[in-house]
């Protein structure tokens, strides 16, 4: 893979130097800064414009969240690597609105994190064991049942909404195409780039698991997210 630049958001220094040594062994990433908190987080984004952004949400100054929705909106071809202590829905959930395409918990960090960066920017979306068998649960039959909301226990799956939950930007872009515009004209109308707008187009393909606009619409459809 090609080398790409990682930006580390995080406040407690023993997680900082953990990230910073395990990635610094990796030849094919550049580490271009560490934040401690989210002002100075936001800043050094807005100068280095990382490939990869690998945030906690726990930050001094405000949420993680906020970052993420910043870069989302700033830079939508970053990929977003959370990393944080928080494995409840309302925080994964909140990341994942927000534009992060990734979640590991700080309790796994065992884990090949170069590795992990890598499978994120090859278009994967790695997550953490504990919270993966939830969605493993929620596939699962299980007596007739479509599943429940997971909360803080491994054994509670989660419902299709929150599996794929889609951000702001791109649930706007799917609505438009929806409605028979291509995807210049809706770059056109949001006053972004074309490559913008097939960055969200990319995302919201591996979140609803398809590989066609015709596809995102039935699966967003089946789902009661669109309506004819």
């Amino acid at each position: 893979m090609s080398l790409f630049s990682v930006l580390i958001v995080e406040d407690q220094l023993r997680f900082r130097e953990g990230f910073a040594h395990a990635l610094e062994k990796a030849p094919d990433i550049r580490l271009v800064g560490m934040a401690t908190d989210l002002p100075q987080g936001r800043k050094m984004f807005d100068q280095t414009r990382p490939d990869v952004l690998l945030v906690d949400l726990d930050l001094p100054g405000g949420s993680g969240i906020e970052l993420i929705r910043h870069a989302a909106h700033v830079a939508p071809e970053c990929e977003v690597m959370v990393i944080s202590v928080f494995g409840d829905e309302q925080h994964v959930l909140s990341s994942i609105e927000a534009g992060a395409t990734g979640y590991l918990l700080k309790d796994s960090l065992a884990l090949d994190l170069p590795g992990q960066l890598r499978s994120l920017r090859a278009g994967g979306s790695p997550i953490s064991p504990v919270i993966a068998r939830r969605l493993l649960l929620r596939l699962a039959p299980q007596n007739g049942h479509s599943g429940r909301p997971f909360t803080d226990s491994a054994s509670m799956p989660l419902v299709d909404e929150q599996v794929v939950a889609l951000s702001e930007q791109e649930s706007r872009v799917l609505h438009l195409a929806a409605k028979g515009f291509t995807f210049d004209e809706i770059a056109q109308f949001m006053n972004v780039s074309p490559h913008t707008i097939m960055t969200y187009v990319k995302r919201t393909y591996r979140k609803l698991q398809v590989r066609s606009k015709v596809e995102a619409i039935y699966e967003a459809r089946r789902l009661g997210w669109l309506r004819d």
